[in-house]
């Protein structure tokens, strides 16, 4: 099965495709990536690919040359011959670009799907997509992972006496209440109105969190404005304590300095995208992602149900 396998890993994303590939039992296959003095660059696959199958791991996360990489070094697999192209893509960019929500508005994420379609993807495994329906948008299949199989053993190692599950926002209420139910916990809802992108006016709570212990729960942190104004918010209400659990740390503009300031006891997220390494981390917990893809791959690999590999639906 591995000598069919051969697993690259996008640059952006070399650090978690080195840990898929261990974990598949395997080294991460050979691939370069030329770059000119214009900005332009040319990925280029140094080992034969003939007839195998062949993994891109690759978040496009900004900026787009992320994208752009992904989709040549596809290209590149696709003009190679080989027999069946998966792109793993941890962190779906244009994720949030999933409709026209006002007139003369591009759908971000439908042409995303469009272009890794026509480079000559054959499947897509994600992790957690802002909109269940962008699944939708590919004629390729699609497998939507949820970053739940990692997040609940964690929540539930912390045995926090009077948990409360949380959401930032009315938009992430689905998720936060599938947390709830398998925890066997109550609920609260933050609602919130915006004026522009990126910036709250106004935030109320609903539900009560009175001396408990709240876990938010988010698919994604940008700048954090929402999450630790929520997180705030909460501990205003009398809250014991405030966690946040968000999947994607994209965590731009001031993210960093306003989780440091904000009444955060801990921010817990995934390896999908790489935190910055001249930021302060201290209140941030990351939780790996390789293993949960890994088993999917083998499965796949394998023609296996992949089932087994969601606690939550």
């Amino acid at each position: 099965m591995n000598d069919e396998v051969k697993i690259f890993a996008g640059s952006a994303s070399e650090y978690l495709a080195a840990e898929v590939a261990a974990l598949y039992g395997q080294p991460l296959a050979d691939a370069t990536i030329q770059r000119f003095s214009d900005g332009e660059f040319q990925p280029s696959i140094e080992e034969t690919v003939r007839g195998k199958v062949v993994v891109i791991v690759q978040s496009t996360f900004p900026p787009s040359d992320n994208l752009m990489e992904l989709l040549l070094m596809v290209d590149a697999a696709k003009r190679a011959s080989a027999k069946r192209i998966v792109a793993v893509m941890p962190y779906f960019g244009f994720a949030r670009q999933d409709r026209k929500d006002k007139p003369r508005v591009a759908i971000g994420a439908k042409l995303v799907a469009n272009l890794l379609t026509a480079a000559g993807v054959d499947r897509i495994i994600t992790m957690d997509l802002h909109a269940d329906q962008i699944q939708g948008f590919f004629e390729v299949p699609v497998d939507h992972l949820f970053a739940s199989t990692v997040f609940l053993p964690y929540i539930e190692g912390l045995q926090l006496p009077n948990l409360v599950i949380a959401t930032p926002d009315t938009g992430g209420t689905k998720r936060a209440n599938a947390y709830a139910k398998y925890l066997q916990c109550d609920l609260a809802i933050c609602y919130k109105q915006r004026k522009v992108a990126n910036e709250v006016e106004s935030m109320t709570v609903i539900g009560d969190v009175e001396g408990k212990d709240v876990v938010l729960i988010d698919d994604m942190i940008d700048t954090a404005g929402t999450l630790t104004k929520a997180a705030d918010m909460m501990m205003e209400h009398g809250a014991a304590s405030v966690r946040a659990v968000c999947t994607h740390p994209v965590l731009s503009g001031p993210a960093y300095e306003r989780i440091q300031k904000s009444q955060l006891k801990e921010l817990i997220v995934t390896n999908s995208i790489p935190l910055d390494p001249n930021q302060t981390q201290d209140k941030i917990k990351v939780l790996s992602v390789a293993d949960l893809f890994t088993r999917v791959l083998k499965s796949l690999a394998t023609n296996q149900s992949i089932s087994s590999n969601f606690i939550l639906s």
